[in-house]
């Protein structure tokens, strides 16, 4: 792990401010443990389960599998996207307007506007996405859920090209708005010019003066000079203030148009590894094959083949890397999707060897009961983890970035808050869909302070100040997520990977 120097300070200064920065990041992650707990609570539940139960025959295990598991990546990761697109558009415009003179104030509203757009936005779009899988599922069942995970899937290639081209249409008003910086350095040199100009006519009328033997005031002309010293030292400063404004307003711009680059083919490409995935096996269910051990091994031999044409490729890309992950992720889906299904039959076997007979359409009920539950919880805690680690490719970069750890940790984490609470409020409008997509998109907020504590923990220049961090990110989780050690002890090494990861 590459080391940097993050503060001159002791090794012990430095355990209890990584302490202190970790805990606020762990904090936030483990105040959404209960809230999603319970809304996956209401998934599960018999009235909404009940249409996902109904399918299952229809697509089969290995189908509802990586369906459901396909599209809550999917949700996450176009939720995040969002986010990040709406922060970006957001920052760049503030970037493109502020005075030359920006001052700390300006450059820390620039983030905590930014920052704000993006937990919004990717919380709307998630509580969108929701209502809109919800209300699919309720009318069309998983067929429906497949044909509407297909198209969108296709359309996002060529949306993909509309949004590069319209983003750089935003990205020239921008440069145009920026002009005012030119404009001003350019006054700045016509008022130096004019001074030079006044100080060389002073000159002149003093040689002059001198020349034909009249005096004048040393007073006087001590006043004179030390004027124009000072407005030749303002000018001076107003110059070095503006060419520095210039430069530093140039690289955020630079950089905010390489995160949407990269995240816009992200979004377009990282998921057509795991929607191809659902297809296949969706469609050997749908022609009756849904329940066939063929099905698994095309399943083994396609996921195997994607993979390593997309790992092996020349130019590797940070979407082919997750679009694997996401991938891998739909298979384990589906496999404890076949597996729950499977334990069912296991207990009935045994049941019947003690004489405890059951009827096939008992078995067959329980069957597609606990293939969907556990369809159900894994795409979840999937897409959770999903969001989560997305959040932390954002918090990590932007600590690396010189955007100041703590605005980005504790102001992120207050923004996820503030999220939680407004989702908790705005419940009954939401309803059980929209409220499991705008949870998903407050994890992914929170991962944006846990991604910037993991990168802080990395910053720091001596151990006591990692293991602090890594200490308080991991404590502060745990008291406040009731310690759900399992789910956690996933979840924070998850972000640690996402947030030493540089998608750029």
């Amino acid at each position: 792990m590459a080391r940097t120097k993050l503060g001159a300070q002791s090794p012990i200064s430095e355990a209890a401010v990584g302490f202190v920065l970790g805990a606020v990041g762990g904090c936030i992650l483990g105040a959404t443990e209960d809230p999603v707990d319970k809304t996956l609570s209401v998934m599960t539940s018999g009235d909404l389960l009940k249409p996902v139960m109904e399918e299952v025959r229809l697509v089969g295990a290995l189908g509802l599998g990586t369906l459901m598991g396909a599209t809550a990546l999917t949700t996450a990761m176009t939720s995040v996207v969002a986010g990040v697109i709406m922060a970006a558009a957001v920052a760049s415009v503030i970037a493109a307007t502020r005075n030359c003179g920006a001052s700390h104030t300006d450059s820390a509203s620039l983030w905590l506007s930014a920052g704000f757009a993006g937990a919004f936005g990717t919380t709307l779009s998630g509580a969108t996405l929701g209502i809109a899988i919800e209300w699919i599922v309720k009318n069309y069942g998983m067929v429906g859920l497949l044909w509407a995970l297909s198209i969108f899937t296709m359309l996002k290639p060529p949306l993909h090209f509309i949004f590069k081209f319209l983003w750089k249409q935003g990205e020239a008003c921008c440069t145009l708005a920026s002009a005012g910086l030119a404009r001003e350095r350019e006054q700045i040199e016509i008022t130096e010019l004019q001074q030079r100009q006044r100080v060389a006519v002073q000159i002149e009328q003093r040689i002059l003066t001198l020349e034909k033997g009249e005096d004048s005031s040393g007073t006087e002309l001590m006043t004179t000079w030390a004027t124009e010293r000072k407005q030749r030292e303002e000018l001076e400063r107003k110059k070095i203030e503006s060419e520095e404004a210039e430069m530093a307003q140039r690289t955020i711009q630079d950089w905010i148009n390489t995160v949407v680059v990269k995240h816009v083919d992200f979004l377009a490409f990282s998921g057509i590894p795991m929607t191809v995935v659902a297809i296949v096996t969706s469609g050997f269910g749908v022609f009756g094959y849904g329940g066939h051990q063929s099905v698994f091994i095309v399943l083994l031999a396609l996921v195997a083949i994607i993979a390593y044409f997309l790992l092996t490729s020349n130019d590797f890309k940070f979407w082919m890397l997750v679009g694997c992950m996401g991938m891998l992720a739909t298979f384990v889906i589906a496999m404890l999707t076949l597996h729950a299904g499977q334990v069912v039959v296991t207990t009935a076997m045994k049941m019947h060897k003690a004489g405890h007979n059951q009827s096939r359409e008992n078995i067959s009920a329980r069957m597609n009961q606990q293939s969907s539950l556990e369809a159900l919880n894994a795409a979840f805690f999937v897409g959770r983890l999903c969001q989560l680690g997305l959040g932390a490719t954002v918090g990590g970069p932007l600590v690396r970035q010189a955007a100041g750890e703590k605005k980005v940790i504790v102001g992120a984490a207050l923004v996820a808050g503030g999220l939680l609470a407004g989702v908790e409020v705005l419940a009954p409008v939401l309803g059980d869909g929209g409220k499991t997509g705008a949870l998903l998109g407050v994890v992914g907020a929170a991962g944006v302070s846990v991604g910037a504590a993991a990168a802080v923990a990395g910053q720091w220049s001596s151990w006591p100040g990692t293991l602090g961090t890594l200490a308080g990110l991991v404590i502060g989780a745990l008291g406040i997520g009731k310690w759900h050690i399992v789910n956690i002890g996933l979840q924070v090494p998850v972000a640690y990977v996402f947030a030493m990861t540089n998608p750029f």
